[in-house]
């Protein structure tokens, strides 16, 4: 019953939203269209982010629709999403990065996305143009996941939400830190001591940087269920799942980084000059408390070539931190 009245005020906020734009367009004529129908598609966006899909497995949704069908799943890239080196870089990523940290309770839910985007034309990563990732990675944790490590007390686990914009995929990745020893049944060792393993991914377009300001992608974790991703872009919205005791992400999940890397294997993502966007980081931990903008608390080894500016926590019905970034 919470679910379906969970549902009735989402599906009445896109079509209030939708009455809306058809005010505007008969107020102003076709400029008012075109930033309602723009404003509009960001209500849905927001919306179908927080629609839960109805099962395992992956899901797709389209504009102005809230109902997720399923579709084939397919299997992620086998490339890891490195942990970072432990040297603090001097542009963003590889740890010099903001984590949206609560002091109370545990994080359910996290939604990245870029609210103001200027100035950005071109990208260009390790498999040429528009190769970039999109992050949302967890803190370091120590759960029962690393009870099987040479030593438990050191292993770190790690979670990653993942879209790939040069292998089309979004999926989760799953890391054993410190592991030391043979990896597990159907990890992949990183030749460091390392073990990473995926979830299943959905294959999602590639998207030109040019559309940044529409992506948004967020995750969540059940205790003793499934972790979810979605991945929207405009007017399509895209998920996955696994099982959240791959490495118990919602036992111990209290700081979220997200920001736009490179596409995997330690590399980065390089932007024209003059780029800026703001990064919206807002989590879910059943408060209404500002979260904390922690520094120096990014957890990815790829990076990117902005700069940090500062960083502001907001409290309210959905609590964020946000910050600027640019070159």
């Amino acid at each position: 019953m919470k679910q379906m009245i969970h549902f009735s005020r989402i599906a009445r906020i896109v079509a209030a939203g939708v009455l809306s734009a058809a005010s505007l367009t008969s107020a102003f004529g076709g400029e008012a269209v075109d930033d309602a129908e723009a404003r509009n598609q960001e209500i849905w966006r927001e919306a179908i982010a927080q629609t839960e899909v109805p099962a395992e497995g992956c899901f797709h949704a389209s504009y102005p629709s809230l109902a997720w069908d399923k579709i084939e799943c397919a299997v992620a890239p086998d490339i890891p999403y490195r942990p970072r080196s432990g040297r603090i870089s001097q542009t963003v990523g590889d740890g010099n990065d903001y984590a949206a940290e609560v002091t109370t309770g545990l994080i359910k839910k996290t939604i990245g996305s870029f609210p103001k985007v200027t100035g950005m034309k071109t990208e260009t990563g390790a498999l040429g143009a528009n190769d970039y990732s999109l992050q949302l990675n967890s803190n370091f944790m120590n759960t029962t996941a690393c009870d099987g490590a040479s030593d438990p007390a050191k292993c770190l686990d790690w979670e990653q939400f993942v879209y790939s914009s040069g292998y089309d995929s979004v999926f989760m990745q799953y890391w054993l830190i410190f592991w030391n020893k043979p990896c597990p049944s159907g990890w992949f060792g990183d030749g460091s001591g390392d073990c990473y393993t995926n979830s299943a991914a959905v294959t999602v377009p590639e998207e030109a940087i040019t559309k940044l300001k529409t992506l948004k992608l967020s995750g969540s974790a059940k205790p003793g269920g499934k972790d979810t991703e979605v991945f929207t872009v405009g007017t399509e919205a895209y998920s996955t799942t696994g099982s959240d005791h791959v490495v118990d992400l919602a036992t111990a999940w209290t700081e979220s980084e997200f920001n736009i890397v490179g596409d995997g294997d330690g590399s980065e993502a390089k932007f024209n000059s003059g780029s800026s966007l703001t990064v919206k980081v807002a989590v879910s931990n059943g408060t209404k408390d500002a979260p904390t903008c922690a520094s120096d608390a990014g957890t990815t080894g790829e990076t990117n070539n902005l700069n940090l500016g500062s960083c502001a926590g907001h409290g309210g019905d959905t609590p964020y931190i946000e910050f600027i970034e640019s070159n």
